[in-house]
């Protein structure tokens, strides 16, 4: 009797002490270390690692799905990657501003409005030049991507005006989606739409973020895009924050983020 006891308690204490070690030594792909250290996102992460930039415990991996963990030593470029504290950014960007990090022919980047220190935060999707609004900017690699994916489905909503009457016809095409580069759009919705000083004001939701997606939707049933402002990102919202303004995320609104 004391014997089986002894056997099953041996087998226990082996039993716990195995599914501690492989708790202790939980294995994540190179690709998402990378992005969960702020060095950039997940598909630009894939690239470096094919491109042989990126190396582990000496070794250059070419493979994004390769198996490391926290006693593993990696290395971008030469230099050790270490896990970094991240910054949460919304930026009212102003127009006649490039969301680009460095552009040589660009007059003034997004970056150019940020502090010394946070001039290494990276935008989160794009708005053309001729567009102002929210933009989020962060050097969490893993939120970017899921607020960027298209598989995740994050709405952005943006306020539009355009030079003549909406006709209803045309709307119901917008929403359902046209052909633009030979490929449809995604459905979109309509709504809010009001006449100000003879032109013609509304909201617009999307979940794509094709390059000047909406300018050219409307450009292709033959409507002029005058005025164009992003609002909401997810659960991202402008609000009063002044043009060429930004804030930090609160507490709430970073948990918001995380939680989709």
């Amino acid at each position: 009797m004391t014997k089986a006891m002894d056997r099953r308690t041996s087998f226990e204490a082996k039993n716990n002490s195995s599914n501690l070690s492989r708790r202790t030594d939980k294995k994540i792909r190179l690709q998402v270390f990378l992005s969960r250290s702020g060095v950039c996102s997940r598909r630009r992460a894939m690239e470096l690692i094919q491109d042989g930039k990126v190396s582990v415990n000496g070794q250059v991996v070419k493979e994004p799905s390769y198996g490391t963990s926290e006693s593993d030593k990696v290395s971008f470029l030469g230099k050790p990657v270490t896990k970094k504290e991240f910054d949460y950014v919304l930026l009212n960007k102003p127009v006649d501003v490039t969301t680009t990090l460095k552009d040589p022919f660009a007059k003034k980047t997004v970056i150019d409005i940020l502090p010394q220190n946070l001039k290494h935060l990276n935008p989160v999707g794009r708005l053309d030049k001729n567009t102002e609004g929210l933009l989020f900017l962060t050097n969490d690699g893993d939120l970017a991507h899921k607020l960027t994916h298209p598989k995740f489905n994050i709405d952005k909503v943006y306020f539009v005006t355009i030079s003549k009457p909406l006709k209803t016809k045309d709307k119901i095409r917008l929403e359902k989606g046209i052909i633009l580069e030979g490929k449809k759009t995604f459905p979109c919705r309509i709504d809010d739409i009001r006449s100000i000083q003879g032109e013609i004001s509304l909201r617009m939701t999307i979940h794509e973020g094709r390059k000047r997606q909406i300018r050219l939707m409307f450009s292709a049933l033959r409507y002029k895009v005058i005025y164009l402002r992003r609002e909401k990102q997810g659960p991202l919202i402008l609000g009063s924050l002044k043009t060429g303004a930004w804030r930090k995320l609160t507490s709430k609104e970073l948990e918001s983020l995380k939680s989709l």
